[in-house]
């Protein structure tokens, strides 16, 4: 639940009827000893370069006076008391009247000097404008695990995954165009924000820049959790790339079964050894679970697509070449083989009366290929069911 405290900010021409040019984010928790200074500096650059616009604080519960000093340094204040990075800016952006918004922390690390290159790219043709610490961090202003491990690592890894573009994916100063929110579709409520909305921007397509910026010392005392927030930026990133999260890690599993079964059939020899029946079993493990992760993974390609509206060029392209029968008859031809095997086994203890068998590796093969083909069988079906739910 949002509400709203408003102070007369200075008069200025708004871009277009009630719309103004500019509004500048500021989300607040406990900042009494930076909020006025933050204010007056984003008002102070707003009127000198003669941007319309307005300076919006989005408390988050603060009980040190912090939205009071905010109202009564010009600022517009809306309060969110739902904590978290993202619930204070997702109630700023709903109240923002700016064509653009402008977002920094209220912490004095960055300069709000910055506020007109980050338009003139917007205005340049830009969605999304990234600023980037990295060369211009002062001294103190990041601890060292941040800025040569935490940093570094998660920007690394949302670029392999998703290709954005951008060097320092957690900076807290970018701007984005008020118009294009809705295509973003931002939900999380928690520092893993920053990273939802660079890789919402890469998903859509967006036109994403990035400048090199300065990052100051802090004043006051640090909301960020080394740990906690990392892992929940890594969980986020993870969880919104199902082929890094589950197809790729299915993929290898199933294969790598799939040749120590091999080996253990064929009888041939790796790192100068005979595997048996202990690695046929361990093969076989792995083709199983293997298996059900690349079902997970499709399963939540299909989710994101049907459900969540993302745009996936891969999912889209193997939904229209692959249907419902081709999983079930894949899956049919699977079952079908370790059947046929099974039916030899039974055959050859038939034939010797019933007596001692001794065909352990061909049993474990018929029984996991009986397994996956079901597996495939089924995965089919519930992938045809997830389609079919989102077009009704």
């Amino acid at each position: 639940m949002t509400e709203e405290t408003t102070q007369q900010a200075p008069e200025r021409e708004p871009a277009a009827g009630d719309e103004l040019l500019v509004s500048v984010v500021i989300p607040c928790l406990n900042e009494a000893e930076n909020i006025e200074r933050c204010v007056a500096a984003a008002l102070e650059v707003l009127a000198r370069e003669g941007l319309p616009g307005e300076v919006l604080v989005a408390d988050n519960g603060s009980d040190d006076g912090s939205a009071e000093l905010a109202a009564g340094a010009g600022a517009r204040v809306v309060h969110e008391r739902r904590r978290g990075y993202g619930s204070a800016y997702l109630a700023g952006f709903a109240a923002a009247r700016g064509r653009y918004i402008v977002m920094a922390d209220a912490d004095l690390t960055y300069d709000f000097a910055e506020v007109p290159r980050f338009v003139r790219e917007l205005d340049g043709g830009a969605d999304l404008v990234m600023g980037d610490r990295m060369d211009n961090i002062e001294a103190g202003a990041m601890p060292w695990l941040h800025r040569y491990v935490g940093n570094p690592l998660l920007s690394g890894v949302l670029n392999f995954f998703f290709d954005t573009g951008v060097r320092d994916a957690h900076c807290g100063m970018r701007a984005v165009r008020r118009d294009v929110l809705p295509r973003l579709a931002l939900r999380t409520r928690g520092m893993e924000f920053a990273s939802e909305m660079v890789i919402r921007a890469a998903k859509e397509g967006l036109v994403i820049r990035e400048f090199p910026i300065r990052y100051h010392p802090r004043g006051g005392e640090s909301k960020l959790s080394s740990f906690r927030d990392g892992w929940r930026h890594l969980r986020f990133l993870l969880v919104h790339s199902p082929t890094h999260l589950f197809l790729i890690p299915g993929l290898v599993m199933a294969v790598l079964g799939a040749l120590v079964a091999l080996a253990v059939l064929t009888h041939i020899d790796v790192l100068g050894r005979t595997w048996d029946l202990h690695a046929m079993i361990a093969g076989s493990l792995l083709m199983i679970v293997g298996t059900q992760v690349i079902a997970l993974g499709l399963c939540a390609h299909a989710y994101a697509v049907y459900f969540m509206g993302e745009r996936d060029r891969w999912f889209t392209h193997m939904r229209e070449r692959f249907r419902l029968e081709h999983g079930l008859m894949l899956g049919a031809a699977i079952a079908l083989a370790g059947a046929a095997i099974a039916a030899v086994i039974v055959g050859i203890w038939v034939n010797r009366g019933l007596g001692v068998l001794s065909e352990e590796r061909l049993a474990v093969l018929a029984a996991t290929l009986i397994i996956v083909g079901i597996q495939i069988f089924f995965s089919s079906f519930l992938l045809s069911i997830l389609g079919l739910r989102r077009q009704t």
